[in-house]
């Protein structure tokens, strides 16, 4: 009589347990759909990372979650939304473009970035280079000289709650003094060297990352490291960048 007594509470035991493992998977399996019904271009960002991103040895963890985390669709105007996860460049404006997502990985992989760095991005554009910089380091400054590409920014930036990325109106060859130096900057239009005020406002040991070269063709992706207050540059593969405008056009097309 005791063991019938044991057998049908161990068979009790085991029904509540496999009502509960059902209902945990139910529950799991409900909370990993929601970011999907959420964000109907999650599957496209997901295979955007595994084809264009990992796919082409982009390895940093910190980039990676950047990139899958990041609404990269809200960057462009609505009729593009489609096409945001592919990897090209798309117009966003005044003659400008939000880069491929490849080049945004490799650009920030390059940079070797740290949590506690301070960055300087100069062409904040649409505003997604920002966005994926603040997901990895401490605070993101940015110069954009097109004034309504500047505010679109922030403003779309602030909506997404990012509180760590500043952003100015302003020349970019002349970098953002008041807030220098910088642990790293990242350059996102085309200049036939390296602009002097960026070379000053980089830390001793920074890094530098520029499409360098003549802005009317191919540019060369450079990374430079300031050491003994110059910059030792090497190339990295071979781009094409919209030249950067202002002061930087009346310095001359030649490379360094």
């Amino acid at each position: 009589m005791q063991q019938t007594k044991t057998g049908e509470n161990i068979s009790s035991v085991l029904l509540a347990l496999s009502a509960m493992q059902l209902w945990l998977l139910f529950s799991f399996s409900v909370a990993s759909a929601l970011p999907e019904q959420n964000d109907p271009f999650a599957a496209k960002r997901h295979v955007m990372i595994e084809r264009d991103i990992k796919g082409r040895n982009i390895k940093d963890p910190a980039v990676l979650k950047a990139m899958e985390k990041i609404p990269r669709h809200l960057f462009v105007d609505k009729q593009l939304q489609d096409q945001a996860y592919e990897d090209y460049p798309l117009p966003i404006g005044a003659e400008q473009t939000i880069s491929q997502p490849y080049m945004v990985a490799l650009m920030t992989q390059s940079l070797g970035l740290r949590k506690e760095d301070k960055v300087l991005e100069i062409g904040t554009g649409s505003g997604y280079q920002a966005a994926v910089l603040a997901e990895i380091v401490q605070q993101v400054y940015s110069v954009e000289i097109i004034k309504t590409l500047a505010v679109r920014a922030e403003e779309l930036l602030k909506s997404m709650g990012y509180r760590t990325i500043k952003i100015k109106t302003g020349d970019g060859y002349q970098g953002w003094k008041e807030y220098a130096p910088y642990d790293a900057i990242l350059v996102t239009c085309a200049v036939g060297s390296i602009p002097p005020a960026l070379t000053a406002q980089l830390k001793e040991g920074g890094r530098i990352i520029l499409p360098r070269g003549d802005t009317r063709f191919l540019q060369l992706l450079v990374l430079g490291v300031k050491k003994n207050g110059t910059i030792e540059q090497k190339s990295i593969s071979t781009v094409r960048f919209v030249p950067m405008v202002g002061e930087a056009q009346g310095t001359g097309r030649s490379s360094e």
